[in-house]
């Protein structure tokens, strides 16, 4: 085996542990959440038959999580299909610093919810800990406008995954792992929801 200048058995130990760590949590994540990812797909996918739309929020990488699944859904995932209405609120740089100045940043999301969402929409926060302010004054506001509202969290799933209709709690303080766990579920998300409303390929 010839390994590249400057690398060691200890990397590959390293990479190793990282890939094997996040296929194993995202196994027990499964065990605990199979049926959950089955309801939420069927909601998301009635809201959108009903003309609703969905609203994805967070910071950081959960900010990238966020515009991931919208641009899915908006775009395409596996099917050529109809466009369907998802708006990341991680996007609009004056929006975003016009409420941080003004206001305060725990509000930038719940200002947009605020502003773009109506009852029957599916409001998804996305935060690792659970314990972001803005990820859970954006899912308060949700609540009290009667979105449907969806928690992606890790940890003991904080503050968020208790205001959340759904909550979706990754078992890690792990943040990269948490993340991991994150994109495969928008994944999965996706494809039920093409699948519910348009069939397969």
């Amino acid at each position: 085996m010839n390994l590249e200048p400057g690398t060691s058995h200890s990397h590959r130990g390293i990479a190793e542990a990282i890939f094997r760590e996040s296929a194993e949590l995202k196994l027990a994540f499964l065990e605990g959440h199979l049926d959950l990812v089955v309801r939420v797909a069927v909601a998301i996918a009635k809201a959108l038959r009903a003309g609703r739309k969905i609203l994805i929020f967070g910071n950081g990488g959960s900010a990238a999580d966020a515009q991931h699944i919208a641009g899915e859904l908006v775009n395409r995932f596996l099917l050529d299909r109809p466009a369907l209405p998802a708006i990341a609120l991680t996007t609009d740089g004056t929006v975003l610093t016009s409420i941080s100045n003004d206001r305060d940043y725990a509000q930038v999301f719940a200002r947009q919810v605020e502003a773009l969402g109506s009852a029957g929409d599916v409001a998804i926060g996305i935060s690792t800990s659970g314990q972001s302010s803005s990820v859970v004054c954006g899912i308060e506001t949700a609540g009290k406008m009667q979105l449907c509202t969806v928690a992606f969290a890790g940890g003991d799933g904080g503050k968020l995954a208790g205001l959340a209709d759904y909550a979706f709690v990754v078992p890690s303080r792990s943040t990269p792992r948490i993340q991991e766990v994150h994109a495969t579920l928008g994944h999965a998300l996706c494809q039920l929801v093409e699948t519910d409303l348009f069939g397969t390929s």
